[in-house]
């Protein structure tokens, strides 16, 4: 059995040190949360250094697509309407059986229409969207009875996305859309993937 020596108290940080040293910690932590975490979350910029970084746009897209999504929820019918979708696999309601979806919704200008996937966790879909007539603004996420919300990708005035979504649990995931622009806007969305079914639920 091996012998360690104790150290001296005289190699022991002293009682100042350590409180220098905690005080430091909570001025850097304090820094970091002004001028990085409150912009990049939230579009707070007291510093306006986060305007320089490119973070208080990211935060302020966040911010208005998070309360875009919750309105959109909050007037959203109690039954979900089911969509027709043109489909070229047939799906199930017990297993996650590969299928491909292409669906279609038209925006007037200010309206919102979301899509979700019933899906179980590790579950994989590919998917690609494009809009004709202008662009959108989109919240990609998912929810269940026990997940309020978690967010995949949020984005502004675009006209395109595409790519690879794992549901990190069992639930509904998916995309919301809203049409900021002057003109009505037609969102195509095509799925191919393991997922149960497919919904628009606003």
């Amino acid at each position: 059995m091996y012998n360690t020596e104790i150290p001296d108290r005289s190699e022991l940080p002293s009682s100042k040190q350590l409180f220098r040293s905690t005080l430091i910690s909570i001025v850097v932590a304090a820094v970091l949360l002004v001028t990085v975490v409150l912009p990049a979350e939230y579009g707070i910029d007291p510093t306006r250094i986060g305007g320089l970084l490119g973070l208080t746009q990211m935060g302020q897209t966040k911010m208005a697509l998070a309360r875009e999504a919750a309105q959109d929820r909050k007037n959203a019918p109690p039954e979900a309407a089911s969509v027709q979708p043109q489909s070229t696999t047939k799906g199930t309601s017990e297993t996650n059986k590969p299928r491909k979806d292409t669906i279609s919704v038209t925006l007037k200008p200010g309206q919102g229409a979301e899509i979700k996937l019933e899906m179980t966790k590790g579950a994989k879909i590919k998917y690609e969207w494009v809009t004709s007539g202008g662009n959108v603004n989109h919240d990609t996420h998912g929810d269940s009875p026990n997940v309020k919300y978690h967010g995949y990708s949020k984005g502004l005035n675009l006209g395109r996305d595409e790519g690879e979504l794992v549901a990190v649990f069992d639930g509904k995931h998916g995309w919301f859309w809203r049409n900021r622009g002057s003109g009505e806007v037609t969102v195509t969305l095509k799925t191919s993937g393991e997922y149960l079914s497919i919904t628009r639920v606003a």
